[in-house]
């Protein structure tokens, strides 16, 4: 499968990011990105993309080929985009190899592009049926100080080192020139053995789709490194932000460099970090992937899982032995638990006083056959898990309502502490006030909950549920404890 419009046009959009006054020049392909048709083909478009490569060894010296179709010229390596190639910068790998025998597990990304082109150059296409190529260069590094060169004769007729400063393609050269290459190979990738110091690992389920990589498979969270990006650690901390903001590690500590192969045939050094992180699954707020799992070394071989984790989780459980006593599964206590003598276990529940401009409150109608208040209007509410309740209460939202809530504008306001029966467990109800959120209230529990609706706080439905009716004349007077069901 060719790459898509949409990779296309991000990798554009990315360089002009850098290189502005460029736009002139790229505006008429980023134009035809909008015509139907591949993308890629001849023809498609007045345009045409091909993909080359800068292979920088360990003295600064850059690969050309000398290549028969222009007259003997030197050339960076590259070529047309094959059908196959489900990437650019898989297009330029394949390119190398084919030209100069190079493969591509002998590449890496360098740490001043990443995965993004260093240059797109365009110039005319003599004797074609088209107007210009729009040729995509990426930078790689050999991972050894040397490689061996073997030519493609219908193509090259021969190859040379030339210093950076002999590049023969000025905007290639003069990109390279401006960037920092002193650093020798070294990981663009991050990810992160997540554990919560017990013996248990988060594990990340990827997505099922072509163009990932290593889809459908458990694996550790983490990704590539960004131009901007000051450090791998930054790296790791700002895809943690992007993909799971709810995991704030207490701890985020270099563990390993493992080597593994990308989506584009490269060989990807990995910088894995260790941090460590004891909240629930459900409250990290998962944004890419299909779900978090805590899995325990024992467990791994049942799980499909990206080559190596295995080994590596084994490895880092073997020097790092639990510290604590396992947490207990969600919802309850372990078996042999003993609370102190005299103690009642309570449930802790959390609920949403959420006011619009006009001062009214959003109570939920719930559905008559709930478990609990059937037929009766509630906030939005839940119980908390093996979380803390402002987590707990964001997690909720999201999920009954569709609304996201900001963790620094949310404000406890109100506690009353019930019971329902002498035999059924106390509960302590939080009432928390969000003085900002994002969204419209959305039905999408509707075996919970019918519809949401706004409420004047002085005048309530009749049919409200006792203890919310409560609550809310409470917060309105200022009290912020109240009690109910106790004799």
């Amino acid at each position: 499968m060719p790459p898509s419009r949409t990779h296309i046009r991000e990798l554009v959009t990315a360089y002009l990011g850098r290189h502005p006054d460029e736009r002139p020049a790229l505006e008429p392909l980023l134009k035809t990105l909008d015509v139907p048709g591949e993308i890629t083909s001849r023809a498609t478009l007045a345009g045409h993309i091909t993909c080359s490569a800068a292979v920088i060894d360990h003295d600064g010296r850059v690969l050309h080929v000398r290549h028969n179709a222009s007259a003997g010229k030197w050339l960076l390596p590259g070529g047309d985009v094959g059908p196959g190639d489900a990437t650019l910068m898989a297009a330029a790998v394949r390119e190398v190899h084919q030209k100069t025998g190079i493969f591509p597990a002998a590449l890496c990304q360098n740490a001043a592009f990443c995965h993004e082109p260093a240059d797109i150059d365009v110039h005319p296409a003599k004797g074609e049926p088209f107007d210009k190529h729009y040729d995509f260069r990426f930078v790689f590094l050999l991972i050894r100080p040397c490689a061996e060169t073997h030519v493609q004769a219908e193509e090259v007729s021969g190859t040379d080192w030339l210093p950076m400063d002999q590049v023969t393609s000025l905007t290639m050269r003069s990109k390279l020139l401006a960037a920092d290459m002193s650093a020798a190979p070294e990981p663009v990738n991050a990810s992160v053995i997540i554990h919560d110091g017990a013996g248990r690992y988060l594990l990340h389920l990827r997505d099922q789709r072509e163009g990932i990589w290593e889809p459908g498979v458990f694996a550790l969270l983490g990704g590539g490194r960004a131009p901007g990006d000051a450090s791998l650690e930054a790296t790791m901390l700002r895809e943690l932000g992007e993909e799971v903001p709810g995991v704030n590690l207490s701890s985020l500590e270099p563990y390993a460099v493992e080597e593994t192969t990308s989506v584009d045939g490269l060989g990807v050094p990995v910088q894995i970090f260790a941090g460590l992180w004891q909240g629930h699954p459900d409250s990290a707020g998962l944004r890419e992937g299909i779900l978090l799992h805590w899995s325990t070394p024992d467990m791994l071989d049942r799980l499909p899982q990206s080559p190596g984790l295995g080994d590596l989780i084994r490895r880092h459980a073997a020097q790092h032995p639990p510290a604590t006593t396992r947490p207990a599964p969600y919802h309850r206590l372990p078996a042999d638990a003993t609370p102190p003598a005299g103690t009642e276990l309570h449930v802790v529940g959390v609920h949403l006083f959420l006011q619009d401009a006009d001062g009214r409150v959003l109570l939920g109608l719930r559905h008559p056959d709930s478990a609990y208040a059937g037929r009766l209007w509630h906030t939005l509410a839940g119980h908390c898990e093996r979380e803390d309740a402002v987590s707990s209460l964001i997690r909720e939202a999201e999920e009954e309502a569709g609304l996201l809530l900001d963790r620094d504008a949310i404000d406890l306001v109100h506690l009353v502490h019930s019971q329902n029966s002498p035999t059924a467990s106390p509960r302590i109800q939080l009432f928390f006030r969000a003085r900002t959120w994002t969204g419209v209230p959305q039905v999408r529990e509707p075996d919970r909950c019918l519809e949401w609706r706004w409420f004047n706080p002085k005048d309530l439905p009749d049919n409200t549920v006792p203890y919310t009716r409560q609550a809310i004349e409470a917060i309105l007077a200022g009290r912020p404890y109240s009690d109910m069901g106790w004799t």
